[in-house]
């Protein structure tokens, strides 16, 4: 049926409205048997020809075909007529009243005066007959607008699944993004940072010259490095947007070893509430790299006190740290890292606030409603 459909849909338009034509000239001629007045063949020309106008005025058409009608029972050129003003409008009164006035012409007998001579019952026979034979395009016809209708929506239904693919797609890529810049700031930034101090401070104590300008290569990569990275998050950033966790990250379990690896002398004092959320654990987590990082840049020779609150409404943790008792060495930042956190922050629907001290030191706190866990 498909290969049918296709072999018919390369037909072209003019084609097949010229075989109407032809159709609809053989069918006034098989009814006049060849014979008739020039009348008649004017108005069987005009109601054929016209078909060819069929497509664009399809009304017109349809009362041109209706003369021909009265002088012979045709069929081809009316019902072609009707078909096609049934498939292109959908004002079905205007098409009730077509199909009315097609029965009604054809139920009358040229010369008018002997059409109502006859037996009335037959004529109310003839008229019903005819009528059903016109709503038979007619319905026709609008069943095949019902089908392009259907078929238009099929394609806007899926051209718009396709949009909503396509949006969920670059969804998940931005969240992806954003994850990998908040793990580039958060993983490969720390240790980044930590190899540039310990370097510095490796430049400051060695006492062959060799071994200085080993470390001061070590710290010049490490900042060229961190530069990179500072680039690198910040246009994953312009892509990805707010993101959740996509990935497994560390917890309070592995508070203590972070703070044992930050060269940084720190305390940790207090404790959270049993059971918080492990996002909630992360984000604690991240909190305290980020600010021992931000203390291992910024406050070189500083000692850190990490303190891990709760109360009956609310938990953080509140990093502080001294003045710095050495000179800091320079190196890259964008503030990503608190921006970071603040998103964190966020999605405990809580807050993070830093600010400096007044001795001179610095103290970053998170504080999250007890009902996020």
């Amino acid at each position: 049926m498909s290969t049918g459909r296709a072999l018919w849909g390369r037909v072209p338009p003019w084609a097949v409205d010229g075989g109407l034509v032809v159709l609809a000239v053989l069918d006034a001629w098989v009814n006049l048997y060849g014979e008739g007045t020039p009348l008649v063949w004017a108005c069987v020309a005009l109601g054929s020809t016209a078909l060819f106008l069929r497509r664009r005025f399809p009304l017109a058409v349809f009362l041109l075909t209706l003369p021909m009608t009265l002088f012979m029972d045709v069929a081809v050129a009316p019902i072609t007529a009707l078909y096609t003003l049934a498939a292109s409008t959908r004002n079905r009164p205007m098409l009730a009243g077509c199909a009315l006035l097609n029965a009604g012409v054809d139920t009358l007998v040229w010369p008018l005066s002997d059409a109502f001579d006859g037996d009335r019952t037959w004529t109310l026979v003839q008229f019903v007959y005819t009528l059903a034979t016109a709503v038979a395009p007619v319905l026709f016809g609008q069943l095949v607008q019902a089908r392009r209708d259907v078929a238009r929506q099929l394609v806007e239904v899926e051209e718009a699944r396709e949009h909503e693919r396509a949006l969920h797609a670059q969804t998940v890529l931005a969240r992806e993004r954003a994850q990998l810049a908040r793990e580039m700031h958060d993983v490969v930034s720390h240790q980044v940072s930590l190899i540039a101090v310990q370097a510095g401070a490796l430049q400051v104590a060695a006492k062959d010259a060799d071994a200085r300008e080993a470390a001061r290569t070590i710290r010049t990569l490490s900042a060229n490095t961190l530069d990179e990275l500072r680039h690198m998050v910040t246009l994953l950033r312009a892509s990805g947007g707010k993101a959740t966790e996509l990935t497994p990250q560390p917890t309070l379990a592995d508070l203590r070893q972070l703070i044992a690896n930050s060269g940084i002398e720190t305390t940790l004092v207090g404790e959270l509430p049993i059971g918080i959320s492990t996002t909630a654990q992360r984000t604690v987590y991240r909190t305290v790299q980020e600010a021992l990082t931000n203390v291992r840049k910024h406050a070189p020779g500083a000692r850190a006190e990490v303190r891990l609150w709760h109360d009956a409404h609310h938990f953080g943790v509140t990093v502080t740290n001294t003045a710095p008792t050495r000179p800091s060495v320079a190196l890259p930042s964008a503030r990503h890292g608190l921006i970071g956190l603040k998103e964190r922050a966020e999605l405990l629907d809580g807050t993070l606030t830093a600010e400096s001290t007044p001795q001179g030191g610095y103290t970053i706190e998170l504080r999250a409603p007890a009902r996020s866990d």
